[in-house]
């Protein structure tokens, strides 16, 4: 019997440690994926961090250059009309001289042609010898002033062509840093784009394949009827449970989306072309304003930022679909949510 024992206890085996050891390696890999999807996280928003502190840097350094090449430009436009001016005043100078030149040769014509006079012809050489002399001096100091003007106009062309030299160097580099600041903003864009396509597939996993909801191109539509009882701008219970998902989904968003990226959901109301007859709202207009403002509102008490919200009204002037049946009619009365650029 003993035997027998021995025999029926060496048949079974012990599954138990062999289980631990599995559940320990799952636990292992679980904790080791954590940690890097939390690395992840960290050094993209340190990046994104970084990204935001160049935009700034480098839309600061645009306004400074700016800047610097409006007083470049004044300074130069200064500078030419001192050059027009001096450039007059040298015309002016070389008539004078040439006149005085002039007078000077006459002058000396005159005295030698009239060397065998009397004294009285002698009296007058001697003066216009000295009024030639006086010309002499005269043209002297206008070389004099000529010299110098010219000079200066050197110096001033010397001066433009420095700021002329610097105005090019500002514009190349405005133009770097404005094509550096494109491609930031372009970076950006690509970023809202990127969470704009993950909010509308968690709307549609939210709120399914119903009737009434849908995705148009960059918006998601839902129909009045879905929200609203015909011809009012209150929230029907109904409407109600569908906004309660969408709230969600929104404030999960302004978590997810880094503060720097100036994003807003539009609420637009649009109604069909069937004319307001009675009732509170004068207009089409009126009633697509009201129905986006009640949504706005309504997921402001959800929870969700006001300064993340616009509502905007339409009537019935961005329809859909062109028809006249009432299936177009029905399809052109909407409010459509669409994630965009502030």
């Amino acid at each position: 019997m003993a035997l027998g024992r021995a025999r029926r206890s060496g048949r079974g085996f012990d599954y138990w440690p062999g289980f631990v050891d599995a559940l320990s390696v799952m636990l292992l890999v679980m904790i080791f994926l954590l940690s890097v999807f939390m690395l992840a996280q960290f050094f993209l928003s340190r990046d994104l961090s970084g990204k935001d502190n160049a935009l700034v840097k480098l839309n600061r350094q645009i306004e400074e250059l700016t800047s610097l090449l409006a007083l470049e430009r004044a300074r130069g436009s200064d500078s030419q009309a001192s050059l027009s001016m001096m450039s007059a005043t040298l015309a002016q100078s070389e008539e004078e001289k040439a006149r005085l030149q002039g007078l000077l040769e006459s002058n000396r014509a005159n005295a030698n042609s009239a060397g065998g006079a009397a004294a009285a012809a002698q009296q007058a050489l001697d003066a216009e010898r000295a009024l030639s002399a006086r010309a002499a001096a005269q043209v002297d100091i206008l070389n004099q002033q000529i010299s110098a003007l010219r000079r200066q106009i050197a110096a001033l062309e010397d001066a433009l062509n420095a700021s002329e030299s610097r105005d090019r160097e500002s514009q190349a580099r405005i133009a770097d840093l404005g094509s550096r600041l494109n491609v930031a903003l372009a970076q950006k864009v690509q970023e809202l784009a990127r969470y704009r396509s993950d909010f509308f597939g968690r709307l549609r996993e939210i709120l399914g394949n119903r009737p009434g909801i849908r995705t148009v191109g960059d918006r998601f539509v839902f129909e009045s009827e879905v929200l609203f009882d015909v011809g009012q701008a209150g929230i029907n219970p109904s409407g109600r449970g569908e906004l309660d998902k969408l709230a969600s989904a929104v404030a999960d968003l302004e978590r997810e989306i880094p503060p720097e990226i100036p994003w807003v959901m539009r609420i637009d109301g649009h109604t069909d072309k069937s004319p307001i007859r009675g009732g509170r709202f004068q207009s089409n207009w009126e009633l697509s304003a009201s129905r986006a403002i009640a949504v706005v509102q309504y997921l402001i008490t959800k929870g969700v930022s006001p300064d993340r919200l616009v509502a905007a009204g339409f009537g019935e002037f961005q329809p859909i679909d062109k028809g006249e049946g009432d299936e177009a009619l029905r399809r052109n009365r909407r409010i459509e949510l669409k994630l965009t650029e502030r």
